[in-house]
């Protein structure tokens, strides 16, 4: 029997399909295996970037009642970038692990953003961790809500710092599932557990927003200033 062989994956063009009144692009970024579509909150070169990605069914918009359009849009006034991402192929982990680093290939190579950090809930989580990991060019990772299956590298996203957070009512995942994430990840790493909150994050919203941002802003710009010294 033959060996299969390992694919390689390719980003080979992104358009940008239309830009909003807020300068919103929206992307649709062509692989050699589908069509991943984004939009993205632009910043001037060299400026840090977020990537965000949702869970099972993808998505643009994240929990919480559209938390990433309102967090980027936050972000970008600080300027920081963001590409929120919908996945080729949503609720398989190895493809949208794959998606998330051409984002962060497409932020770094092709648009000369500098330190990267992903955001991801529920199944998202799960593909942060994993980019994160494998991935030379992010500085940080946020698991929102997140599962534990597909977090076997959550050791090895250390150094980049890591923020699990989750609601103490979650409905859909328990919020053991970050606490054993915490619990097998290296330093540097926080949790942030929200009494009362669901799986969606909309009771606790406001706190979330706020302690993301924050969160966001203190790892990126602690990982530009290297860069700045040299």
């Amino acid at each position: 029997m033959a060996r299969r062989q390992k694919k390689e994956f390719v980003l080979k063009s992104v358009a940008v399909e239309s830009t909003d009144e807020h300068g919103v692009e929206a992307l649709a970024m062509q692989t050699n295996a589908g069509l991943i579509e984004a939009r993205l909150h632009p910043a001037s070169a060299g400026a840090a970037a977020v990537v965000w990605v949702g869970g099972s069914g993808g998505g643009l918009d994240g929990p919480a009642w559209g938390m990433y359009p309102r967090l980027a849009g936050q972000l970008a006034a600080q300027g920081i970038a963001s590409l929120r991402l919908h996945y080729r192929k949503p609720n398989y982990l190895e493809d949208c692990v794959v998606d998330t680093l051409l984002g962060v290939q497409y932020l770094v190579r092709q648009r000369g953003y500098g330190a990267v950090a992903l955001v991801g809930h529920s199944f998202g989580g799960a593909v942060v961790v994993s980019a994160g990991a494998l991935s030379d060019e992010v500085v940080a990772v946020v698991a929102m809500s997140s599962q534990t299956y597909g977090t076997d590298l959550a050791p090895r996203v250390s150094p980049r710092p890591l923020l699990v957070l989750h609601g103490t009512a979650d409905e859909i995942l328990s919020d053991a599932c970050s606490r054993n994430i915490y619990e097998r990840a290296q330093e540097p790493k926080e949790i942030l557990l929200y009494p009362g909150c669901r799986h969606g994050l909309d009771e606790c919203r406001d706190q979330v927003d706020a302690d993301v941002v924050r969160w966001l802003v203190k790892q990126l710009a602690a990982a530009a200033r290297p860069a700045e010294q040299v």
